[in-house]
């Protein structure tokens, strides 16, 4: 790495992730299940939040910001400015509600191609409440099918028990890590350009 700022500051690389998709699917739950061992009941985010996560992937030190959004239409007037910059985007669906499935193709997927401004953001999809797999009303075959429609990864995976969790934000950054024009911005954004 050229700059040694990145390493000055205990990282070698620095991504904004966004957590997108209806109210109540449980992106403020998985963020938390991420950051800490503890998974508590939140209350539902109003605007927007944010938490910053440092871990190891594929032998880099990453800082991952993490955009967690509320999912409700009164507080989406701050959307584009959420986007700007972002390397990494979480569309959350909850695998016992079909429609925030369907908000994921309908609502959501169109939002990020209207103000996504970077084209190679990663996206990925994420079926949360695994743990309620007798209330399933959505198949991983069809989140498969809509992950491959939209040009995304797939992860299925529970806050509550953490399952995949993990894993789902690692897989995330990897993928950010191979795309070259998501690592030049990484480095305007670690000399203060946020």
């Amino acid at each position: 790495m050229s700059s040694s700022s990145g390493q000055s500051s205990g990282f070698d690389l620095s991504f904004k992730i966004l957590l997108i998709g209806d109210s109540g699917v449980g992106k403020s739950s998985l963020l938390v299940s991420f950051i800490s061992s503890s998974v508590e009941d939140l209350t539902p985010t109003i605007g927007v939040d944010f938490k910053i996560k440092t871990l190891t992937v594929g032998g880099k030190r990453l800082k991952l910001t993490i955009w967690d959004t509320a999912g409700q239409e009164r507080f989406r007037t701050l959307t584009s400015s959420y986007y700007r910059k972002a390397q990494g985007i979480i569309l959350v669906y909850d695998v016992t509600r079909r429609e925030t499935f369907t908000n994921l193709s309908e609502v959501w997927s169109k939002e990020v191609e209207l103000y996504s401004t970077n084209q190679d953001c990663v996206k990925m999809l994420v079926g949360n409440k695994v743990d309620r797999d007798t209330e399933r009303t959505v198949s991983r075959e069809e989140g498969l099918a809509l992950a491959k429609e939209l040009g995304c990864l797939l992860v299925e995976c529970s806050a509550k028990t953490r399952e995949n969790v993990e894993q789902c934000f690692e897989e995330l950054a990897l993928k950010i890590m191979e795309a070259p024009s998501l690592l030049e911005e990484d480095q305007q954004q670690l000399k203060g350009v946020f």
